[in-house]
């Protein structure tokens, strides 16, 4: 973070009024005890309105189990801050993008086949998706923005993402 001193957060008024959810979890940073990080941002057209970064206190065994856990609980926490925003007269837009770099992640949110032995936080994502409360898009890690206060980044690659909160 050295260097960023001057840097802020800025409200930005924009004309979509959309809410984006940035979504990812990752046990690659945390090499010593495998355990996962989970990360989301929440962007209110183009403004950072909420931030979560959590370090899981289990370790997991399979990756997708806990990617999609993560995003199941995050989606409702996004969810939570669209009916908050009409709570208080605003009217986000009618689908709320989630950007998610799993593949398998995704592919599990939108495949009924899966879904039929599966836990409630399965059926959860699934039905928002069918009722077409939330869309789950696939983000490269490149362009993952959740990427900027969890990775170890080079500076040219900082700056690239860093950019994006602009």
């Amino acid at each position: 973070m050295k260097g960023t001193i001057s840097f802020g957060l800025h409200i930005n008024c924009g004309s979509s009024l959309s809410l984006h959810g940035f979504i990812n979890a990752d046990w690659a940073s945390s090499i010593n005890d495998h355990k996962f990080i989970e990360a989301c941002l929440v962007f209110f057209d183009t403004t950072l309105v909420s931030w979560k970064f959590n370090k899981l206190l289990i370790v997991a065994r399979l990756s997708i189990k806990v990617e999609y856990k993560i995003l199941a609980n995050d989606t409702a926490e996004v969810l939570w801050l669209r009916y908050l925003l009409l709570d208080l007269c605003f009217c986000p837009g009618y689908v709320i993008i989630i950007w998610c770099n799993n593949l398998d992640a995704i592919h599990l949110s939108v495949n009924l086949i899966f879904h039929a032995r599966k836990k409630v936080e399965y059926h959860f994502i699934y039905d928002r998706v069918v009722k077409k409360d939330i869309q789950i898009r696939f983000v490269s890690s490149k362009d993952q923005l959740v990427n900027v206060p969890t990775k170890l980044l080079s500076h040219s690659f900082f700056i690239h993402l860093q950019s994006r909160f602009m």
